[in-house]
């Protein structure tokens, strides 16, 4: 028996943007966009294994979940689980390979009416990144984020945006182009089910996904308290329409919280990768934390702070069983890991925190 997971999951959104374009009109254009949005992300001629992500969503059992704890550093979703239960969802899970944003562990509460040695082992999904390492250092520096509306760019498989929801927020919305990581998203989302919805009132999700890239949504449309951009700044031929961007999206007085790839320097110091990075062909610019700061008040934000600045080690990215090709391991330089392949200076990522 197949779920129908995504369509209640994209009806909820739907709802919920509905729902905010009466109190804030310019929402109004992001539901005109939405069928075309959601469709584009499930056509095959776009993106060849969109109908095998979604009838491994589709084919994702129904657990009786008795708890599911969205702000701890494993988001888990205790339920029990039968034998055959963990393995068809354990294979279905493996098919939405590689896993790099998490950890998220299924299972793991035992049924009172079920002798304990008759439950499976709790499934952990063990990402190619600690994203909860990351969280740890951006949570305390965060404004209150109870009832604020916040928007995750990049978002990748949902996690950090799970935790925003676990923080509080009324109103979680994540974007990311990404095929694979929308039905990740959607595949988590089946076991939380409604253990995100607002208690009171509408007692709709709280938290979306919406598979678009921010030059996608419609400009300043000033509907967030808080955007979120980490990991994204260097992937950015652009990175000044970036900022403009996001700058856009949030409402006047709102938090953007940036985290990029840094390198030392003075304010004039940016590097910019011939060829490659870290193996990585899509990075452009990797500003000082100083010359960032600049780009910020260029762009016109206010309170520019710099609240974290951390090396990412080959314990936070990895090789797991989950995301089995080449990690950070492999794109240093094996003689020297404090220089990429290519001789630049290792990643290092800064969290910078600043008003609109």
């Amino acid at each position: 028996m197949l779920n129908d997971t995504i369509i209640h999951a994209e009806r909820e959104l739907y709802l919920t943007l509905l729902e905010l374009a009466q109190q804030q009109p310019s929402a109004y254009e992001w539901l005109s966009k939405l069928p075309t949005w959601l469709n584009d992300i499930k056509d095959k001629a776009n993106y060849a294994h969109a109908p095998a992500y979604q009838a491994s969503v589709a084919r994702l059992p129904t657990l009786a979940v008795y708890n599911v704890d969205l702000d701890s550093d494993i988001l888990t979703i205790n339920a029990p689980l039968s034998d055959s239960e963990r393995k068809q969802t354990m294979a279905l899970l493996k098919q939405l390979m590689p896993w790099r944003k998490g950890p998220f562990q299924i299972g793991g509460q035992v049924d009172s009416g079920q002798n304990e040695d008759q439950q499976a082992a709790p499934i952990f999904i063990d990402t190619e990144w600690h994203s909860d390492w990351k969280w740890q250092r951006v949570a305390p520096h965060l404004g209150n984020l109870k009832g604020r509306r916040v928007l995750d760019v990049g978002g990748g498989s949902g996690y950090h945006g799970w935790r925003m929801a676990g923080a509080g927020a009324d109103t979680v919305i994540i974007i990311d182009p990404s095929c694979l990581f929308y039905h990740q998203f959607m595949a988590i989302r089946h076991f939380v089910g409604n253990a995100d919805a607002h208690v009171h009132g509408t007692g709709r999700y709280r938290t979306h996904y919406i598979p678009v890239p921010l030059e996608a949504l419609p400009e300043h449309s000033q509907l967030f308290d808080t955007v979120f951009s980490m990991g994204v700044l260097y992937h950015r031929q652009s990175p000044f329409e970036h900022l403009q961007q996001l700058k856009g999206q949030l409402v006047k007085g709102g938090e953007l919280v940036l985290e990029t790839l840094v390198i030392e320097g003075d304010a004039n110091t940016v590097l910019v990768p011939h060829d490659r990075y870290a193996q990585m062909n899509n990075v452009y610019f990797l500003p000082s934390v100083a010359a960032l700061i600049g780009w910020l008040e260029k762009a016109g934000f206010s309170d520019v702070c710099c609240v974290d600045v951390a090396v990412t080690s080959i314990e936070e990215q990895r090789k797991t069983e989950w995301m089995t090709y080449h990690s950070l391991a492999d794109f240093l330089d094996p003689n020297d890991s404090s220089k990429t392949l290519e001789g630049y200076p290792a990643p290092m990522r800064a969290t910078l925190i600043a008003k609109k």
